[in-house]
C-alpha cells in the first residue's frame, strides 16, 4: 500500500513539463485558500485520503515572497488498522516562477519514521538535502508538491496527442525523471459532476505490484484550474483509483 500511495503522489504532482524552460501563464491559476481533497480506493474500498492546500507564507528566500504548499495523507478504514500512514509535506515556492526554495516531509508509516529536508538552489543547479548535495540537470527541478502546482500553471496551448514530456524531481537521495504522455480529451463523471478533462499517462515500472502491461492514467480538468480529478492503474490483484472528493477556493469555476 505504501508504494501505491507514493505512485499516486507522483501521478498527482507529475503534470507535464520538459527539459527546456517553459513559459508560465501570466499569473498562477491557483490562489491562497485553495483546498483539494482526494480519496484513494482499492476496488470499492477507500484505503487512504489526502488534502492539498495553498497557504499564505511569511517566509522569504533570497528576499522573495513565497507560497506555502501543504499536503497531508493518511490511511483510512481497515487499511488504517493494518498499516497506519500519517504523512505530511511542506513546500515553499517562489510566487513568480513557482519553483521551490525549500521542501520538508514528515513520514509516519506503521513503525517507520523519517523527516527529510531539502533546499533548492535553482540558479546553481543543485539541491542540498539531509543526505548530501545533488546536481540538477536544469534550473527547473522540483519536489513532489511544487511540481504539481508549477505544472498546473504552464502554457500548454500547443499540446498535441502523443506528445511526451519529462519532469525532473528530487526524492529521497536522487534526482529522477517522470515521463508523461498526452492521450487526449475526455469527459468523465466525478464527485463534482461531469467534467471535460485532459488525459495523461505517466510512466510506471512493472514489478511486484504492477502488471507487465499496466498503464497509469491521469485526468485533469480542461479549464482554468487544471485540477487533477482522477487517476487509476491496474495492479496484480485488482485496481487502484484516486478520486477527487471536494475542491474549495478555486480561482475559476470548475469545468468552465
Amino acid at each position: 500500500m505504501k508504494k501505491i500511495i507514493l505512485l499516486f503522489i507522483l501521478a498527482l504532482f507529475g503534470l507535464p513539463t520538459i527539459a527546456q524552460q517553459l513559459p508560465l501563464k501570466k499569473e498562477p491559476i491557483f490562489q491562497e485558500g485553495e483546498v483539494l481533497q482526494y480519496k484513494l480506493k482499492y476496488g470499492f474500498i477507500t484505503a487512504a485520503e489526502a488534502t492539498i492546500k495553498v497557504m499564505a507564507s511569511d517566509l522569504k528566500f533570497d528576499n522573495k515572497p513565497t507560497y506555502r504548499l501543504v499536503v497531508d495523507a493518511q490511511t483510512s478504514g481497515t487499511f488504517d488498522i493494518f498499516y497506519k500512514i500519517r504523512d505530511h509535506y511542506d513546500s515553499y515556492i517562489d510566487k513568480t516562477d513557482l519553483t521551490p526554495y525549500f521542501y520538508q516531509e514528515n513520514i509516519r508509516e506503521a513503525s517507520y519514521r523519517r523527516t527529510d529536508k531539502a533546499r533548492f538552489y535553482q540558479d546553481s543547479k543543485k539541491v542540498v538535502a539531509n543526505r548530501g548535495t545533488f546536481s540538477t540537470p536544469t534550473t527547473q527541478t522540483f519536489d513532489l508538491v511544487s511540481a504539481y502546482y508549477f505544472s498546473r500553471s504552464l502554457d500548454i496551448s500547443k499540446l498535441k496527442i502523443g506528445d511526451e514530456f519529462k519532469l525532473n524531481y528530487f526524492l529521497g537521495d536522487e534526482i529522477s525523471q517522470l515521463e508523461i504522455a498526452y492521450i487526449g480529451k475526455e469527459t468523465i463523471k466525478t464527485k463534482l459532476g461531469n467534467i471535460r478533462c485532459l488525459k495523461f499517462s505517466p510512466s510506471i515500472k512493472p514489478g511486484r505490484i504492477f502488471k507487465k502491461d499496466s498503464k497509469l492514467y491521469l485526468w485533469i480538468t480542461d479549464d482554468g484550474n487544471r485540477v487533477p480529478v482522477k487517476a487509476e492503474v491496474e495492479i496484480l490483484v485488482g485496481s487502484v483509483t484516486l478520486e477527487i472528493k471536494s475542491a474549495e477556493g478555486l480561482r475559476y469555476p470548475i469545468g468552465k
